[in-house]
């Protein structure tokens, strides 16, 4: 199903300079979305991205833990694009270490950015799919959030509570045509999983069933199901070779 926004539909996709976030950026816009490219940082790398789209886009840079910053990025691309009918949760930040010894700051920042910027994002676009009736939201998870994975404590928590939020707000949006789900990609190529000692990514590896890393394109295509699929809300949809159920 098609957004009904005549004018052309507008997405927000926070993290497009990373490799999943550019990935999910190209699908919408050969689905004909315009498309708000959020970064905390790499601007570059995202007007990068914005300069291969062939729809109108933006670039807009904000923490999305802080909640001022995160209203004033959806206030600019409603002034510059109009109400983001599809939201793609794709940012993410790992400090891992052991919980003992983590500093509390990195802990807390993990939480922040991960889960508090998720709730910020999906609260100040959510207004606008409820009076219009329809929107999409997709919240990038992890295996992390439904397996133990020692050394991120926070991480792990804080996508298990994306997963949380993202099943009880399906439940409060589904009388305006609003669907929330997740989307769990695997070990894939990224900044993220650049920073996984080689030791640790071929156990990673190991665990999956094609015997590889997936590519930011695979897990992108996940996308383009949540948007078409009316009746699906609140899942999550695990687009990893397998990892989380070995």
């Amino acid at each position: 199903m098609a957004s009904p926004d005549t004018d052309g539909p507008v997405a927000l996709v926070t993290g497009a300079s990373g490799a999943l976030g550019a990935a999910v950026a190209r699908v919408l816009d050969r689905r004909g979305y315009r498309l708000a490219l959020h970064c905390a940082t790499g601007a570059d790398r995202a007007g990068a991205v914005a300069a291969e789209l062939g729809r109108p886009s933006v670039v807009v840079r904000a923490d999305v833990a802080d909640w001022a910053a995160t209203q004033a990025m959806v206030d600019r691309v409603h002034a510059e694009l109009g109400a983001v009918s599809v939201l793609v949760n794709a940012g993410a930040i790992r400090r891992d270490g052991l919980l003992a010894t983590q500093s509390v700051d990195d802990w807390t920042r993990t939480i922040a950015v991960n889960l508090i910027g998720t709730y910020h994002t999906c609260r100040a676009v959510l207004p606008d799919m409820v009076r219009a009736r329809w929107g999409r939201i997709v919240n990038v998870v992890s295996p992390a959030g439904l397996i133990g994975s020692r050394g991120q404590t926070a991480y792990s928590a804080a996508k298990a509570g994306v997963m949380g939020m993202t099943r009880s707000l399906a439940l409060e949006c589904g009388r305006y045509a609003v669907t929330v789900n997740a989307l769990s990609p695997g070990l894939m190529a990224s900044t993220l999983t650049e920073q996984v000692p080689a030791e640790i990514s071929a156990a990673l590896v190991a665990r999956t069933a094609p015997g590889r890393m997936g590519t930011p394109g695979e897990v992108a295509r996940g996308i383009e199901l949540l948007l078409d699929a009316d009746y699906m809300t609140g899942q999550v949809l695990c687009i990893d070779g397998g990892m989380s159920i070995s």
